[in-house]
């Protein structure tokens, strides 16, 4: 079996005193103040971007019955929305955009206290919808833009004409895209007199923003232990379908013992 680099850069790393330790972690939180501070600007200039007026009436299916944009601020000025892989038709909605929504229902009660209400929209029909959200225990809404632009005129739905074309409008450029669907994040503001204007989009590596497992896997030794290739989260499953994880013990340091 194979050993990926995630293993190699555990197996004779490095091991120093304290006093060195120290020394080299004081150059790196030099870095990661760098970055921080680099984060911050970013989101600076991100919030000091202009805005773009919502001209189009576009109308979703939720729940409760037939909704505006407007109507999903559900009284807040702000509005975050995932665009979640979940295609009509398919049986289930794509396991990387179900990684990022494992972490919403936590944050939603903070987000609603900043007045940032989240919603999750797909082109999948609400009954499909329902039957998935309610299979993975999702609380958060969630509602389908079936039979509306929304999805395409944001850059996270594409024509069968697209597709045939072999480069499909993702991220703003022209690039080859495997599916007719792709997730995004995007940011709406309401204002006094009920206009609607589109903030902000984010795109590709962007939607790491919902990730939060993965800042924790940033963290530790062995990392994201991703390999290389086209396709880095092959390894997430819809979170009921993994298999039972190694208990404590086990793995790599039980297999030493064995040896």
């Amino acid at each position: 079996m194979s050993t990926s680099t995630a293993e190699m850069n555990t197996v004779n790393h490095p091991v120093v005193s304290g006093e060195r330790w120290l020394a080299e972690r004081k150059t790196l939180l030099a870095q990661e103040k760098e970055l921080t501070r680099l984060r911050d600007q970013i989101a600076s200039e991100r919030r000091a971007l202009p805005w773009v007026r919502i001209e189009k009436n576009y109308v979703f299916d939720a729940p409760e019955g037939k909704r505006a944009l407007a109507d999903l601020f559900e009284g807040r000025r702000q509005l975050l929305v995932q665009h979640f892989m979940f295609g009509p038709g398919w049986e289930q909605g794509c396991p990387s955009c179900s990684f990022m929504a494992d972490h919403t229902d936590g944050m939603k009660i903070h987000l609603e206290h900043r007045d940032v209400t989240f919603v999750a929209i797909s082109r999948a029909t609400l009954p499909e919808i329902e039957r998935f959200r309610q299979r993975m225990g999702w609380q958060f809404k969630w509602v389908s833009s079936n039979g509306s632009d929304f999805n395409h005129d944001f850059g996270v739905s594409f024509t069968p004409e697209e597709m045939a074309s072999g480069e499909v409008p993702y991220n703003y450029v022209k690039q080859p895209f495997p599916s007719e669907e792709a997730p995004g994040v995007s940011v709406f503001y309401k204002d006094d007199t009920g206009q609607v204007f589109h903030t902000y989009s984010t795109y590709g590596r962007g939607v790491e923003v919902m990730m939060g497992t993965y800042n924790m896997l940033d963290l530790t030794p062995k990392g994201r232990d991703e390999h290389d290739g086209f396709y880095k989260m092959d390894w997430v499953r819809h979170h009921d379908r993994y298999e039972p994880a190694p208990a404590a013990g086990s793995c790599c340091h039980t297999a030493a013992q064995a040896a």
